[in-house]
C-alpha cells in the first residue's frame, strides 16, 4: 500500500484509520517539539550559562537523539499506539511497572497541555486587551478562557486526527515564521553591528558554579524544549507505511528543531544586553518578545506577539491531547487499563472515551492550578514535565537493550523492516538520562520537582491498584498487554 494514495484505508472494528502520511507525522513532530518551551525558557537557558546558552540546547538535542533511536529501534518492532508502555512491558512483563510508565507518559501530557491553556488563556485576554481595551485579565477570565479552550481542542481531537494534524501543520508553520523573524533580527544585529556576536562564546553563570554543573543545569531546563518527539509513537497506528516513515521523519524533525533553538539562542545573546535577560519586559511572553523589541523597534509587536504565543502553545496542548487520548486508549485495548475507555466513535474512528476521559482530567488540574498553586508550583510543572519523561527515557533505553537480545529470532527481519540503532546508544541514552534525572542535574529552587513527581506517582499507584483489582474481577489474565505477538501489523 502506496503511502501516497492510501489516504483512507480500510479499517476493521475498534481501529483507528491511517491518515498520517509522511508529511503530516514530520509537521506533527516538528510542532509537538516546538512550542511553550522555546518562548519560554531560552532566557532562562542563558540566565544559567551566559553567551554560550546554544550548548545546552546542543546536549539536549544528543540525549533526546539517543532515545529517539531507541524508540524508533522500538516502535518499528512493535507499531501499536501504546508507545513506552507497551516497549517495557514486552521487556519486563510487570504490570506495575507498565502501568506507572504509562502513567506517567500520560501525566506528562496532561499536565504541559494544561499549563499550556492557561498561557494561551493570558496571552488571548493580554492581546485582546491590547487592541480594543478595558477586556478583564483576572484569575476567573482566564481560567473561564483556559477551560473553553481545552473543550475546543476536545472537539478538534474527536473530529478526527486528520483533521488535529491538519491543524497542526497551520500552527506549526505560524510558529515557524514568527521563530524565522527572530532569527532573521539576530543575524541582521549580528552583521550590522546593533547587536554583539562576541558574546556567544562567552561563559557566564551565577554563583560559584563549575562549567560543568552550569551545562548541565542548563541542559535539563534545555531538555523541556526538546521533548515531544516520543508523542508521535503513540500515533503509530494512525501513521501509513509507520516501519519505513517513522525513522526519517522523527530524526528529520529533531535535526529542524535543533538547527532552530540553536539559531533562536544565538539571536537571544546577541541582541540582549547580559543583564536584561533575566528581567524581560513582558514575563508572560518571554525574552523572545524583547528580542524583536530591541532588535526591531519600528514592529507591533506588541499587539502581534501575544498571537504568536497563542499559536505556539495551542499547538503543543493540542499535540500533548492527542497523544494522551492515544495512549490512554491503546492501554485500554490492552486491559492495563479498564477496556471501556478503548471505545472508538463508529463514524469518525477517534477514541472518544479515551478523549473524554484526559479532557476530564485536564479540566481538574487546570481548575486546581489556576485557583489552588502558587505561581513557583506552576512554573515547576515544566520542570517536572521533563523530570517524569527523562526517567522514562532511561527505562525505554534499558527495554531496548533488554529486548534487543530477547527477539533475536531467525527470520524476523524478513517479516517487516525494522530500524536498527547502533549497538551503544541504547547504553549511552539511557546512562545520560538517567544522570539528568538525578538533583546534582537542578537548581536548589527546583528541587520541587521531585515533590511532584512523587504526588503524581502516588496518584498512579492507587489507580494501578483499583484496575488491578477491577480487571482481576472480571476477566482472568486481564493483566497486562492481550495477544501482544498477534497485533503486529
Amino acid at each position: 500500500m502506496s503511502s501516497d494514495t492510501a489516504t483512507s484505508p480500510e479499517t476493521q472494528d475498534g481501529e483507528l484509520r491511517r491518515v498520517i502520511s509522511p508529511r503530516l507525522l514530520l509537521f506533527f513532530v516538528i510542532g509537538d517539539i516546538i512550542g511553550a518551551g522555546v518562548f519560554a525558557i531560552t532566557g532562562d537557558v542563558a540566565a544559567e550559562v551566559g553567551g554560550v546558552a546554544w550548548l545546552p540546547f546542543l546536549v539536549a538535542f544528543a540525549v533526546a537523539g539517543l532515545t529517539a533511536l531507541s524508540y524508533l529501534e522500538l516502535v518499528t518492532r512493535h507499531p501499536q499506539a501504546a508507545g513506552a508502555a507497551l516497549f517495557v512491558h514486552k521487556a519486563f512483563g510487570i504490570h506495575f511497572v507498565t502501568f506507572i510508565v504509562a502513567f506517567a507518559v500520560v501525566c506528562s501530557g496532561i499536565t504541559s497541555a494544561s499549563t499550556s491553556s492557561g498561557l494561551v488563556a493570558s496571552n488571548l485576554l493580554l492581546g485582546v486587551d491590547n487592541l480594543v481595551g478595558g477586556v478583564p485579565t483576572g484569575t476567573g477570565a482566564t481560567l473561564a478562557v483556559a477551560l473553553v479552550f481545552m473543550l475546543v481542542l476536545a472537539a478538534v481531537n474527536l473530529r478526527g486526527v486528520g483533521e488535529s494534524v491538519k491543524l497542526n501543520v497551520v500552527l506549526t508553520s505560524v510558529v515557524m515564521v514568527a521563530l524565522a523573524v527572530i532569527i532573521l533580527i539576530g543575524a541582521w544585529a549580528a552583521v550590522s553591528g546593533e547587536g554583539d556576536p562576541g558574546r556567544i562564546v562567552v561563559f557566564e553563570t551565577p554563583g560559584e558554579k563549575s562549567a560543568f554543573i552550569a551545562v548541565t543545569i542548563a541542559t535539563t531546563v534545555a531538555f523541556f524544549a526538546m521533548v515531544g518527539f516520543e508523542d508521535s509513537v503513540n500515533m503509530v497506528e494512525e501513521v501509513q507505511e509507520p516501519s519505513r516513515t517513522f525513522p526519517r521523519m522523527l530524526l528529520t524533525g529533531l535535526g529542524i528543531c535543533a538547527g532552530i533553538y540553536v539559531l533562536v539562542a544565538l539571536a537571544v545573546v546577541v541582541v540582549i544586553p547580559p543583564g536584561d535577560i533575566l528581567d524581560p519586559v513582558n514575563p508572560d511572553a518571554g525574552i523572545l518578545l524583547d528580542v524583536v523589541r530591541v532588535g526591531a523597534p519600528g514592529l507591533p509587536i506588541d499587539d502581534v506577539f501575544p498571537f504568536l504565543t497563542i499559536c505556539a502553545v495551542g499547538n503543543t496542548a493540542l499535540i500533548n491531547m492527542l497523544m494522551a487520548s492515544r495512549l490512554v486508549y491503546g492501554m485500554a485495548k490492552q486491559d492495563v487499563l479498564p477496556r471501556s475507555l478503548s471505545a472508538v466513535l463508529p463514524g469518525r474512528r477517534t477514541p472518544w472515551a479515551a478523549i473524554a476521559f484526559t479532557t476530564a482530567m485536564a479540566l481538574g488540574l487546570i481548575t486546581f492550578v489556576r485557583l489552588r498553586s502558587e505561581s513557583d508550583v506552576v512554573t515547576a510543572l515544566a520542570g517536572t514535565t521533563g523530570l517524569l519523561l527523562l526517567a522514562v527515557f532511561t527505562v525505554v533505553n534499558v527495554a531496548c537493550l533488554v529486548l534487543r537480545r530477547r527477539d533475536r529470532r531467525p527470520g524476523e527481519a524478513s517479516e517487516r523492516e525494522v530500524f536498527r540503532a547502533p549497538s551503544w546508544t541504547p547504553w549511552l541514552g539511557a546512562v545520560s538520562a538517567a544522570f539528568l534525572v538525578g538533583p546534582w542535574a537542578r537548581a536548589a529552587e527546583d528541587h520541587i520537582q521531585y515533590r511532584i513527581a512523587g504526588v503524581l506517582l502516588a496518584i498512579g499507584v492507587v489507580l494501578w491498584g483499583l484496575t488491578w483489582l477491577t480487571n482481576r474481577g472480571v476477566r482472568a489474565k486481564r493483566t497486562g498487554f492481550r495477544d501482544i505477538d498477534h497485533l503486529e501489523q
